[in-house]
């Protein structure tokens, strides 16, 4: 059986936890309403009444009036992504993150049983983070995504292989992978508006109308995916922005925001037990162009420190200075797992 462990609208949930003042309170996190910006995450009660992910936030905020709207702050999502990720890891290293706020999950010991595995990540989440995870429990993974999301009070909802066909028949086609808008008015043409009327509709009518498409899509209305979990042993890359109020000339307030990015990053390395092997800067200029600038390591590391003095040195290869800054970023990648011995900060093997 695979798990699929979600928070829910992940940036509405952050911020609330963030501000203890938006409990209770619909959350609305988007880019700015007076520049059309749109909905990327809600909270449930916001979802409740019509507000959803892709419309624009004025909409949203007709919607609902009453919510409080947020402007997108990624790095602070990241940095919670981080811990969720640590914490998955440390029940079961069978982990297949999903976005930032999702991964799909297998116990690490046969032995291990599903439930309880879904019981202690909803309650160690709960714990660290104070957030809400819901856990679908399913024999494929698009089952347990779709369980994900319709479970209950208790968070956690599990179908068995003879719960498929019953669980799936009354959901709408769109529920399905692969099943937009485009493809349910096909089959609305057919006359076919549930995962039931899809399994029981002949393959030979969905191949002639949809193709092979159409037989993926019957795949799934039988319960059926080859999909297999995908663990990844830990994060790959990790990184921090962070957007200047002005465009920025001062090489000492760039270098702050450089040893505040550097901070973050060791944190969220920390949290993982990980050192990096390769150090990037990244900028964008007020003309808006991007470079960056990295270095790769003979040692790893992981303090601040360190990395906040690889950032230094590769900004002097930059045009900062001389070219107003308006963002600055911080990234690390070739990550390996932390030992005692790789505590020294040694010269760069290689540039680029």
């Amino acid at each position: 059986m695979l798990l699929y462990a979600t928070v829910p609208g992940f940036y509405a949930e952050v911020e609330r936890v963030a501000n203890p003042g938006l409990a209770g309170r619909p959350v609305i996190v988007g880019g700015d309403p007076r520049k059309r910006g749109l909905v990327q995450s809600a909270t449930p009660d916001a979802l409740e009444v019509g507000v959803a992910v892709g419309m624009s936030m004025r909409e949203a905020l007709e919607l609902c009036p009453q919510g409080r709207a947020l402007r997108t702050d990624m790095n602070r999502y990241r940095r919670v992504a981080s811990h969720l990720r640590a914490c998955f890891r440390r029940l079961t290293h069978r982990v297949e993150p999903a976005g930032l706020g999702a991964a799909f999950l297998e116990p690490r010991r046969p032995e291990q049983s599903s439930g309880e595995l879904a019981e202690r990540l909803r309650d160690r989440i709960r714990e660290e983070l104070f957030l809400p995870l819901r856990v679908g429990i399913a024999p494929a993974k698009f089952l347990a995504k779709i369980a994900a999301e319709e479970a209950g009070i208790t968070g956690i909802l599990r179908i068995d292989s003879e719960q498929v066909a019953s669980f799936l028949a009354p959901l709408p086609v769109s529920r399905l992978p692969g099943v937009g808008a485009r493809t349910a008015a096909k089959l609305a043409e057919l006359s076919v508006r549930s995962v039931g009327e899809v399994a029981a509709l002949d393959r030979r009518v969905l191949e002639e109308n949809l193709g092979n498409h159409g037989l993926a899509i019957l795949g799934y209305a039988l319960g059926r995916d080859d999909a297999r979990l995908r663990a990844a042993p830990h994060s790959r890359t990790l990184s921090q922005e962070s957007t200047l109020d002005t465009d920025e000339l001062d090489l000492t307030l760039i270098r702050e925001r450089i040893e505040d990015l550097a901070r973050h990053l060791e944190a969220g390395l920390v949290l993982e037990r990980l050192a990096a092997k390769r150090v990037t800067l990244k900028l964008r200029f007020a003309d808006r162009e991007r470079i960056t600038r990295s270095r790769t390591l003979v040692r790893p590391v992981a303090a601040a420190p360190e990395l906040a003095a690889l950032a230094r040195d590769l900004l002097e290869r930059t045009q900062a200075g001389i070219r107003p800054v308006r963002l600055v970023g911080l990234g690390v990648s070739s990550l390996i797992r932390w030992r005692r011995d790789d505590r020294q900060l040694e010269l760069f093997s290689s540039q680029s």
